[in-house]
C-alpha cells in the first residue's frame, strides 16, 4: 500500500523529515510491517510512504493494511489524501 499525505506546516526538507520519521517509526514498530518513505522525496509539504506485508492469509493481509491505513489517517499533523493496494500472490508472474 501506498499513503499519498499532505504535511502540515513544514518549510523544509529537514522539517519534513522530522515528521515523516515518527510516523515510519510508529507503523514499523506498532504493526510489524515494512516501511518506508517512498515518494515526493523533494517536496516539502507532500510524502508518499510504502507499507508492504506478507503473510499466508489474503485476510489477514487485508486487516493490516486497514488498520495502518486508520492510524495513518488519525495522524494530526498530517492529510492522508489517498491510498493505493496492490495485491500479489506468490503464483502471479
Amino acid at each position: 500500500m501506498e499513503c499519498d499525505l499532505l504535511l502540515g506546516d513544514v518549510h523544509s526538507l529537514k522539517e519534513k523529515r522530522s515528521v515523516v520519521r515518527p510516523v515510519v517509526a510508529e507503523l514499523r514498530r506498532r504493526f510489524e510491517v515494512s516501511v518506508a518513505e517512498t515518494g515526493h522525496l523533494d517536496l516539502h509539504r507532500r510524502a508518499a510512504v510504502g507499507v508492504g506485508v506478507v503473510a499466508a492469509d489474503r485476510a489477514h493481509v487485508v486487516d493490516v493494511l486497514d488498520a495502518v491505513e486508520r492510524a495513518v489517517a488519525r495522524r494530526p499533523e498530517l492529510d492522508l489524501l489517498s491510498t493505493r493496494r496492490g495485491l500479489r500472490h506468490s503464483e502471479d508472474d
